[in-house]
């Protein structure tokens, strides 16, 4: 998932050994309604007195701007999905380490081939309109995120389904797509191999439900408290857009004797700085998870204070390129702009939050087999090295082959925040020195610079990702195969794309691995497909006596579950 603010950090002020002993944190953007952290509980539905313990609960945060979307078919970015993973819940959700674990499935059977999963739902779940959550949702909705009317980025994430990819290009009708209810709480989902990984796929945001009366023929119903009709632990009470949003919880959500929190405040604020002042001065109780950020020039303060904590997470920041357009379709050209920074100067003297440098997209703690980690077993040191004088000769030979006698006019776009700002001014520096050429700088709004972005209007843009569940497949997949909505540089390779199609095909698990590991190495080593700058930790701040909110295993802010003692 797309990745807005510079510094996700999972860092607990006071009550930090709580917090871990709860959750070792790992999860992801994109998870459904995150689950509680752990113990007997955390899983809702379990006994706990419902009546209310003194004055109401609150809890505080900012996001750096509005949720381009609060409808689950087109959530493509992390504003957008903190808010919605308390709005809607799907059959599974991740719990702040990345496992998938029951939510509206109350039980499921798998075919003896693997291909057939047949999940039986809760009988106790409402939507906000008072309509019961059925399967005809569950097949309403996937239906309709595939449907190319709807235009999903994230349509790809259901082509596991039979027939699922021929709907969404306009060669088999909806009747033949591989969900189906066959009774109200009885769904069966068809799929065009075996996939160990497929519940960890369906606590996607693409695969929560969404309600049909309240859908059809309203575009905007999900622009607005008064048509918003959702089935999570918390209701939208209000949207000032522009400036704040506020959930309550929901007295008809099936577990709401687990939901602690009465109230949610989220507040837009664009400026780092602000956000800090607003965590000193108590006027909120969280920052960090792409839910603000520690200002650059207070980061190593605040780790050296013990006020945070900086933690590795599955997420990458990097820059697309524009593949489709001079002087960045020459891969030569895309290889001297990679090879001529320094990474590790970058984390030193901007970032300063002990990142690690990245030369692929896959992050260190997505996991791999036999109990190793993606990043082990496949080594991203052999990708390619930063060399200067070698970046110099390759863009000379770039743009030699070109027809170009000097670098053209070029402008590096990131969304607005002054992480960003800095990171893109030292790497511009970095560019004008080491290669000699110019680069412009410019700055969007992110709703704005997310249009941009998808409109291929860009040369170079600033692109951050994050875990949408634990498995390399989502690093690969999502960001260097040609019919994935989110490849936003248009990168494209025959080869890439037949081997994350074998992968996605394929029952053993190594196989996937070896397949996926050569097609990133393809992607990076020999077509720098995009630029891999670093491998995000994330620096939180949570203020005392908040337990159970956390920054999950992918670095996003997992707080539906949270309590304040």
């Amino acid at each position: 998932m797309r990745l807005r603010n510079l510094l996700t950090v999972m860092l607990t002020l006071v009550l930090v050994g709580s917090l871990l002993a709860a959750c070792t944190g790992g999860n992801k953007e994109s998870s459904p309604s995150a689950s509680p952290s752990a113990g007997s509980s955390s899983e809702p539905g379990a006994s706990s007195s419902s009546e209310p313990q003194g004055p109401p609960k609150e809890f505080r945060f900012t996001l750096g701007s509005e949720p381009p979307s609060l409808d689950p078919a087109l959530y493509t970015d992390a504003q957008s999905h903190i808010v919605g993973l308390g709005l809607f819940e799907g059959l599974y959700r991740l719990d702040p380490d990345g496992n998938a674990v029951p939510a509206l499935a109350e039980s499921y059977e798998v075919s003896d081939d693997g291909k057939t999963y047949t999940f039986k739902l809760r009988k106790d779940a409402k939507w906000t309109n008072g309509d019961p959550v059925t399967a005809h949702d569950f097949e309403y909705s996937w239906k309709r995120i595939l449907a190319p009317e709807t235009a999903a980025d994230y349509a790809y994430m259901l082509f596991y389904l039979e027939n699922a990819e021929q709907y969404n290009a306009g060669e088999a009708s909806a009747d033949q797509v591989g969900v189906k209810a066959l009774d109200d709480y009885t769904l069966e989902v068809k799929l065009i191999s075996a996939t160990p990984y497929f519940l960890d796929i369906i606590t996607h945001n693409s695969y929560w439900p969404v309600n049909k009366n309240a859908v059809e023929g309203k575009p905007d119903w999900a622009t607005d408290v008064k048509t918003l009709v959702t089935n999570g632990p918390f209701k939208l009470t209000e949207w000032v857009h522009g400036g704040k949003l506020v959930l309550t919880k929901n007295p008809d959500y099936y577990a709401k004797d687990k939901i602690n929190f009465d109230i949610v405040t989220i507040t837009l604020v664009e400026e780092d700085s602000t956000v800090f002042n607003m965590f000193q001065t108590d006027q909120i109780d969280w920052i960090g998870a792409q839910a603000g950020s520690v200002p650059t020039d207070q980061v190593e303060q605040v780790l050296q204070s013990g006020a945070g904590q900086v933690k590795a997470i599955a997420s990458t920041y990097y820059y697309l390129y524009n593949t489709t357009k001079k002087p960045f379709n020459n891969v030569k050209i895309r290889k001297a702009f990679s090879m001529a920074i320094d990474r590790q100067a970058i984390i030193d003297n901007v970032t300063k939050a002990n990142q690690q440098p990245a030369f692929a997209l896959v992050p260190p703690s997505i996991r791999g087999t036999d109990g190793k980690s993606f990043r082990e077993m496949y080594p991203d040191s052999g990708y390619f090295q930063e060399n200067v004088e070698e970046a110099k000769r390759l863009l000379a030979e770039g743009l030699q082959e070109e027809g170009l006698s000097q670098f053209p006019q070029v402008t590096l776009l990131y969304n607005t925040n002054e992480g960003h700002k800095a990171i893109a001014e030292a790497i511009v520096d970095q560019w004008r020195k080491n290669l000699g050429v110019e680069v412009k700088l410019a700055n969007q709004e992110w709703g704005t610079f997310l249009e941009t972005r998808d409109a291929q209007q860009f040369d170079i843009a600033r692109a951050g990702w994050g875990a949408d569940f634990n498995h390399p497949i989502n690093f690969s997949y999502d960001l260097i195969h040609s019919k994935s909505g989110n490849n936003d540089g248009r990168y494209a390779n025959s080869r890439v794309d037949e081997l994350l199609d074998q992968a996605i095909l394929s029952t053993d698990e190594k196989d996937a691995m070896a397949k996926i590991a050569e097609a990133e190495k393809i992607a990076i080593a020999d077509d720098m497909a995009v630029l891999p700058i670093y491998y995000y930790t994330t620096v939180t701040m949570v203020k005392p006596g908040f337990v159970n909110v956390v920054s999950d295993y992918a670095g996003h802010l997992n707080w539906v579950y949270g309590d304040k003692q």
